[in-house]
C-alpha cells in the first residue's frame, strides 16, 4: 500500500509528485533535455517529492519522452529511493508481453521503486499510430483496452490459467525479484495505475479497485466529474481498500512573476502548433511575442493560461492548494512547461521551498 499511497512531507497537504515530457526547446537538443530529466529527477529526489513519472509521446519534436522505460532505466541509474513510473505507457500501442517484459525489467533494476501508469490513447496522431501498431485501424487497440489490461496483468503476475494459449509464456524477468533471508520468496511487480482525460479509465479504475490518475492539466472541464465517477465505481480490491487519486497539474513558479506569463504564453503557441498540426519545437518567449495571435488563438491562450497554476512560488502554492481543496486528490503531479531546462528545474525548487520540503 505505501507503495501507492505516499506520505506527505513539510507543510504540503498531500504529496507532490512530478511528471516530466522531456521538453526540447527551440534551439536546444533531446540530449539536453534528457539531461534536465536526470538533474530534476535527482532534484525531486533530494527535496521529498513523491513519484516521478515519464509521459509517452509520439512524433512530436518538442517532446522527448517517446520511449518511456529507456528513460526510466537511465534515471533509475542516477537515483536511489524515488519512485519511477510511466505516466503513462500508452497500452494500445504496444504488446501486453513486451511491456510485461520492460516494467519486470525495470522493477529487477530497482526493486520496489516502480510504477506502470496505462492510458488508452495514442499518446499521437492517427497516422503515427497505425505506424506503431502496424494496423489500418488505429483506434482498435483503444477498443480492445481493457482486455489488453487483462491480458497484461496475467503477464505480470505470472497466472495464465491451465489450458490459455499463453500460459507456457512468461515474461522474463518475472514476478519474483528475490529471496529473503529466510529462504522466502517474495513476490513483487510494478502495481498499475490507470490514467485518463475522461469518464472511461476512471470508471473502470474504480471498479477494479485501482488506483487513478487523472489529466487535468490538458482537460480541467472533466476533472471533478472524472474523479466523482471513479469514487462512485469504487470496489476494494487486493490492491486498495479505498480509491486513491492523483491529477496532473500544470505548474510553474519563477522568481519573477512576469516571466511565468512569457513562458505559459510561449505554452499555449506551442499547444497551437500542436493541435494544427504543426508540432515542433517548444517556442521561446520572443517567438511567442512575435507572434500574431488571431482572435480565436488569443482565446485558446486565456483558457490554457487559466488551467497552468503559475507565478511567484506563494502564487503557484496558493493555486495548488485551492485546486487540492476543489478536487480533494490524494496526491499533485506536478508538471512545467517552460523553454529552457534551468527554469523547469528552478520552478520544482521554488514549489519545495514554499511548501517547506526538506533540503538533502
Amino acid at each position: 500500500m505505501d507503495e501507492i499511497r505516499g506520505s506527505t512531507q513539510g507543510t504540503a497537504p498531500v504529496p507532490l509528485s512530478v511528471l516530466d515530457l522531456v521538453t526540447v526547446g527551440a534551439g536546444r537538443t533531446a540530449s539536453e533535455a534528457l539531461r534536465t530529466s536526470v538533474a530534476l529527477a535527482r532534484l525531486a529526489e533530494s527535496r521529498g517529492f513523491h513519484r516521478y513519472w515519464v509521459a509517452e509521446h509520439h512524433s512530436m519534436p518538442g517532446v522527448a519522452s517517446s520511449s518511456p522505460a529507456v528513460i526510466l532505466a537511465h534515471l533509475a541509474a542516477h537515483t536511489d529511493r524515488i519512485r519511477l513510473g510511466s505516466g503513462g505507457v500508452m497500452l494500445p500501442n504496444h504488446a501486453p508481453l513486451a511491456i510485461a517484459e520492460q516494467f519486470g525489467t525495470l522493477e529487477a533494476m530497482a526493486p520496489g521503486r516502480i510504477d506502470l501508469g496505462l492510458g488508452r490513447a495514442p499518446g499521437t496522431d492517427g497516422a503515427t499510430a497505425a505506424a506503431l501498431r502496424r494496423t489500418d485501424r488505429p483506434d482498435e487497440g483503444a477498443d480492445d483496452f481493457p482486455q489488453q489490461l487483462v491480458e497484461l496483468t496475467r503477464f505480470l503476475d505470472d497466472d495464465f490459467p491451465d489450458g490459455h494459449p499463453y500460459s507456457r509464456i512468461h515474461a522474463v524477468p518475472g514476478p519474483v525479484q528475490g529471496t529473503s533471508p529466510g529462504g522466502v520468496q517474495s513476490p513483487h511487480r510494478p502495481p498499475i495505475w490507470l490514467l485518463g482525460s475522461s469518464g472511461f479509465s476512471a470508471r473502470l479504475a474504480g471498479m477494479l479497485g485501482l488506483p487513478f490518475a487523472f489529466a487535468h492539466h490538458f482537460s480541467a472541464q472533466n476533472t471533478i466529474p472524472a474523479l466523482d465517477l471513479y469514487r462512485e465505481s469504487f470496489r476494494p480490491s487486493e490492491v486498495l481498500d479505498a480509491p486513491y487519486a492523483v491529477i496532473g497539474v500544470s505548474a510553474l513558479a519563477t522568481d519573477d512573476e512576469k516571466e511565468a506569463s512569457r513562458q505559459v504564453r510561449a505554452a499555449a503557441l506551442n499547444m497551437i502548433r500542436l493541435r494544427t498540426g504543426r508540432p515542433g519545437l517548444f517556442p521561446t518567449p520572443e517567438e511567442a511575442e512575435a507572434y500574431a495571435f488571431g482572435p480565436l488563438e488569443e482565446e485558446f491562450v486565456a483558457s490554457w493560461a487559466a488551467n497552468i497554476v503559475h507565478g511567484t512560488a506563494d502564487e503557484v502554492r496558493s493555486g495548488l492548494d485551492d485546486l487540492h481543496k476543489r478536487t480533494g486528490a490524494d496526491e499533485l503531479m506536478l508538471t512545467s512547461h517552460a523553454h529552457r531546462g534551468e527554469l523547469r528545474l528552478r520552478s520544482y525548487e521554488l514549489i519545495a521551498d514554499a511548501y517547506g520540503l526538506p533540503v538533502a
